[in-house]
């Protein structure tokens, strides 16, 4: 499976299979995190016993269901793209873990944070979780009816960009992967821009977690369109 198959197959899974990633999985993903860690300066962490995070805490009662492991998102508070880099590089290990048949889901509030057992080191902050796990092919009732819940409908690809003029079939193919991105609420409220040959993108105030949201619509578009963003609110896309 490659990247664009991944994009198409993605979605956020709540209800877990509550049997463990195989060792292969786990060393997989380690070895990624060790890769994204030195390229990000963040601090991402697999924690493979996560049950407790999930339990004994109100908001995320009957939301989730199964959680045995999910990837904590840590890095430096002084980072200025802190959030932007956790939603890229988050997504990155979403779509690694959806070629491997794994459901995968951003958490930003419903979970117990008393109870994760990721390290934050002075300086650091634990942004929002990503849980990951074996699932069901199809989503049960529940499950489905949870998604119906805080699911919105997505916006159109018109509805996520505006432009000068023509824009190029890449550009498209890049919107038509941003509009499969996951966001809060579905909310998609990451915009981007085409203008005289050049692409950017932005959110209202990428500091706080909407900046999660930039990072992952970035991280779309890069693997739809082939090429690179600079981090930060309007940074401009490289064409390779």
């Amino acid at each position: 499976m490659n990247d664009i198959e991944a994009i198409e197959l993605r979605q956020s899974r709540r209800s877990y299979l509550t049997f463990p990633l195989e060792a292969s999985t786990i060393e997989y993903f380690n070895t990624l995190i060790k890769e994204y860690n030195k390229q990000s300066g963040l601090s991402i962490q697999l924690i493979e016993d996560g049950k407790a995070s999930f339990k004994g805490f109100s908001p995320a009662y009957g939301l989730f269901h199964g959680v045995q492991s999910y990837f904590a998102m840590v890095g430096k508070s002084s980072d200025p793209h802190l959030n932007e880099k956790i939603g890229y590089y988050g997504a990155l290990l979403v779509l690694e873990a959806t070629k491997l048949g794994l459901g995968t889901c951003f958490v930003a509030a419903t979970y117990n944070r008393d109870r994760c057992k990721c390290k934050v080191e002075a300086g650091e902050e634990l942004i929002c979780l990503i849980t990951v796990g074996h699932v069901n092919e199809n989503k049960g009732f529940k499950e489905r009816t949870i998604y119906k819940m805080v699911h919105r409908k997505s916006k159109s690809i018109e509805q996520l960009y505006t432009s000068e003029g023509t824009v190029p079939d890449w550009f498209i193919q890049g919107m038509k992967a941003v509009q499969k991105a996951p966001s809060a609420m579905n909310q998609q409220p990451v915009q981007f821009q085409y203008k005289e040959n050049i692409v950017t993108a932005n959110v209202a105030d990428a500091s706080g977690h909407l900046g999660i949201d930039l990072g992952i619509a970035k991280l779309f578009f890069e693997k739809a369109a082939q090429g690179k963003f600079e981090f930060g609110n309007d940074a401009p896309f490289s064409k390779m």
